[in-house]
């Protein structure tokens, strides 16, 4: 690795300032940096004023969505009054590409203005990628379907694990792993998160079940009965309760039998926990002498290796061993 490259990284993590490229001039050439006393950058970045004509999208922009409302307000804010940041933008095959600020460039044009103030910045394919993702992560722009595809995206393009992409973000990998489980839903209920009829929340309690086709009329019921994801959750784990049931012939057929199935609150939660974690059924069973197994269930091969990648990234920690059930 290089110490260009070491330098780009450490930048990822001190916010939006120090994500962007090299400041460089009209025609491409790189503008010396020059500090103080302080460590504090004093280069002088010289804006341009562009044609909104001459700019062409990011074409690594996670964002589908724009609120035709918020675009307005925006524009009646840039005629009325002066822009105050300048959009960055890159030189790609001798053409302005826009790196930052999308929103100001639409709402830009959406005034019936001309042109727009920029700066030129040197930055690779993977830096602006990663300035997307993370701009739009800090000003709460995407949603969860949106922050999922960007992660996939990345991921494949770029021929990285979940853990590379969280330390080039300077975010939790969990985050990552928990929305990119999210796209594991059918079309329709990733439908219905984009348009808010239910959360993030809702939505990864629908994962341990295995069935596209409840998953939906569960999905559906969510929204026509206004479900907390509490309530969700409790739905989703007594209905695995029952297919278990069925699947192993058990009746319950008296109190002491009854008795005997009952597990204490905290296993119950944790049971659940658990099962939001690995978006599966799982199974504790424990002895009065504390000693018990962790049992996670999966359907088929491709839920078999997801679960192994799962457990494969934490086996660096110190968990108790986990037992896979068909």
């Amino acid at each position: 690795m290089t110490s260009a490259t070491t330098a780009k990284d450490r930048r990822l993590g001190k916010g939006l300032a120090a994500l962007l490229g090299t400041p460089v001039d009209a025609d491409g050439n790189p503008i010396p940096e020059s500090f103080d006393d302080n460590g504090e950058n004093r280069s002088s970045i010289p804006s341009l004023e562009l044609n909104v004509d001459e700019i062409e999208a990011n074409p690594f922009q996670p964002r589908r969505e724009f609120n035709p409302e918020e675009i307005a307000s925006l524009a009646e804010s840039l005629k009325n009054h002066q822009q105050l940041q300048p959009v960055l933008v890159r030189i790609v095959d001798g053409r302005y590409q826009l790196i930052s600020g999308e929103r100001r460039l639409r709402a830009t044009i959406h005034a019936g203005l001309k042109t727009i103030r920029a700066e030129v910045r040197e930055a690779d394919d993977r830096l602006v990628a990663e300035l997307a993702i993370i701009e739009n992560l800090q000003r709460k722009d995407l949603n969860p379907v949106e922050k999922a595809l960007s992660f996939k995206r990345y991921i494949e393009e770029h021929k990285c694990k979940q853990d590379d992409l969280a330390r080039r973000l300077s975010i939790d990998r969990s985050t990552i792993a928990n929305l990119m489980r999210l796209l594991e839903l059918p079309q329709a209920i990733l439908d219905q998160l984009t348009a808010k009829q239910i959360t993030a929340g809702h939505a990864r309690a629908l994962l341990p079940i295995g069935d596209e086709e409840i998953q939906i009329r569960t999905a559906n019921k969510i929204i026509e009965e206004k479900w907390s994801v509490r309530a969700t959750e409790n739905s989703v784990a007594q209905m695995l309760q029952a297919e278990e049931d069925e699947e192993t012939g058990k009746k319950v057929v008296n109190a002491t039998r009854q008795k005997r199935r009952t597990v204490s609150p905290q296993v119950e939660a944790m049971q659940n926990e658990l099962r939001m974690v690995f978006g599966t059924k799982v199974e504790i069973k424990s002895s009065a002498r504390n000693r018990g197994k962790i049992t996670i269930h999966f359907s088929d091969s491709d839920e078999f290796e997801r679960l192994r990648n799962m457990l494969a990234a934490t086996a660096a920690d110190n968990r108790p061993q986990l037992k896979l059930a068909g």
